[in-house]
């Protein structure tokens, strides 16, 4: 009988043993699975260069690393500012920091809280009131009673709910890091972009009041014409309906182009009364180098999919919470004082008390709550799996559309450039022929309208592709060793 006990003891204390070290194994994997690795981002290779403009065809540097402050690659020392200021006061950012410092804070007390055993001291002093006996001594006793004790508590993390716990707060930790990465790369981004929306917005502004001037000149001279007979009226409608055309859109890109300065000034920290003068697109320069990682090294640098990475490992340490939660729990304490009814007695050995303790904690009823808990964690962890997918997926997707972007930007400002340069030389000739007395007026009118439309069309082209590089900057990331 005795051998029996014995026997079913051991086998019970293995089995805590053997529950204990699987502690470690309670969650799932901390890591993804390997994301997957395509030979290029988009659907057809990207060619190393693209086409030639302004004397620039812009490299595509495979395996080069990302570049830390892209932004000084253009070239102007005001827009070096503005990202400057925008990091150092944007509102946003400035929350998120704050977040962050907040969240670390919070992990080194749950640090210290959980994982060492605490130590608190009590005093108390208190007059109480007591009855006495019926019928012996006097009816109510009052008195004081001093007490003063240590209490020291310490909590068993045997099936590891404390440890994951932690490494679920951590990992929380780092998600957030992340995200104020990728915060601060998207204002930086959304700063540069701003400043060529505005720029370009207020070229656009200025050519097409240009363009409604000259509408407004060849209306004029062709009423003139129909009032002596030499044009008809349907021509004078057809010009004075392409002139109010073009006052149409005039407010609308004002507001546009006001709406661009606001934007601008906000990103920056300022009120919009604040918004600083527009860049011209001429003084940005096009970086001629852009860097392209290769598609395993992008993910290690986009804060984005690092962000969803550290999600998929907070959920599993959610998992790991929620199982040892199934299984006991086990707690020590004690506490040492003394205790009397005079102060000079808390300090002699009379009135000594301690005490000393252990808890054991067995679920064995909840409703079915710990394992719909357990469950309910599996399912969140088996989400930020997609999530994490859908991030690597969408950060390839990103490099892909600014490339192929890039790429076309390029033959659309070339094709832009070419109409432009032979509308000028268009309008030179009929100019020059103009002047000679050999064409009239309206002929002159006519061509520079020409001249002016084509321009509109170059500076539209010129800012898609300084933005679009932006944008190509941002989509590389951040180099691993500037993250923090």
């Amino acid at each position: 009988m005795k051998h029996a006990i014995t026997t079913r003891a051991s086998h019970a204390t293995g089995l805590a043993i053997a529950l204990a070290l699987a502690g470690c194994a309670f969650a799932p994997p901390a890591k993804p699975p390997a994301p997957p690795a395509p030979e290029h981002y988009a659907a057809q290779p990207t060619p190393p260069d693209t086409a030639k403009v302004d004397g620039v065809a812009q490299h595509f540097s495979l395996g080069a690393r990302a570049v830390p402050q892209w932004w000084r690659l253009y070239g102007n020392d005001t827009l070096d500012a503005w990202v400057e200021e925008g990091l150092r006061n944007n509102p946003s950012l400035t929350a998120t920091r704050h977040t962050l410092e907040a969240a670390h804070q919070q992990l080194r007390a749950q640090v210290g809280s959980r994982m060492l055993p605490t130590l608190d001291g009590q005093a108390q002093s208190s007059r109480q009131r007591a009855l006495g006996f019926p019928d012996f001594g006097p009816p109510t006793n009052l008195y004081d009673v001093y007490a003063g004790q240590l209490s020291l508590s310490y909590d068993f993390d045997l099936f590891g709910a404390t440890r994951h716990g932690i490494e679920q707060t951590a990992a929380q930790v780092d998600q957030q890091s992340y995200e104020f990465d990728a915060a601060k790369r998207a204002l930086a981004a959304n700063i540069v972009i701003a400043a060529i929306n505005a720029a370009s917005l207020a070229e656009q502004l200025s050519t097409s009041e240009r363009l409604s001037v000259l509408a407004h000149q060849q209306a004029d001279l062709t009423e003139r014409s129909y009032r002596l007979g030499a044009a008809s009226r349907d021509d004078l409608l057809s010009l004075q309906q392409q002139a109010a055309s073009i006052d149409t859109s005039i407010p609308g890109l004002r507001a546009q182009s006001m709406h661009a300065r606001h934007v601008l000034a906000v990103l920056l920290g300022r009120t919009p009364d604040q918004a600083p003068s527009n860049l011209s697109l001429a003084q940005l320069h096009l970086p001629a180098e852009v860097p392209l990682s290769v598609p395993s090294e992008l993910l290690q640098q986009r804060p984005d999919v690092l962000a969803a990475e550290a999600a998929v490992h907070a959920a599993s340490a959610q998992v790991g919470v929620a199982t040892a939660n199934l299984f006991p729990h086990i707690s020590l304490s004690a506490s040492i004082g003394t205790e009397g009814f005079k102060p000079s007695s808390l300090f002699t050995g009379a009135g000594a008390v301690w005490s000393v303790g252990a808890g054991l904690t067995q679920p064995i009823f909840h409703g079915g709550a710990l394992i719909a808990q357990r469950k309910a964690a599996i399912a969140e962890y088996d989400a930020s799996l997609a999530q994490y997918r859908q991030a690597v997926l969408n950060a390839f997707q990103n490099v892909a559309d600014t490339l192929t972007a890039l790429d076309q930007d390029a033959l659309a400002l070339r094709a832009a450039q070419d109409e432009a340069s032979r509308a000028q030389q268009s309008f030179s000739d009929v100019d020059a022929r103009y002047r000679l007395g050999a064409m009239s007026y309206p002929e002159a009118v006519l061509s520079e309208q020409h001249l002016q439309t084509a321009r509109l069309t170059e500076i539209q082209a010129r800012a898609a592709r300084l933005s679009d590089t932006a944008a190509l900057f941002q989509a590389m990331g951040t180099p691993p060793a500037v993250r923090r």
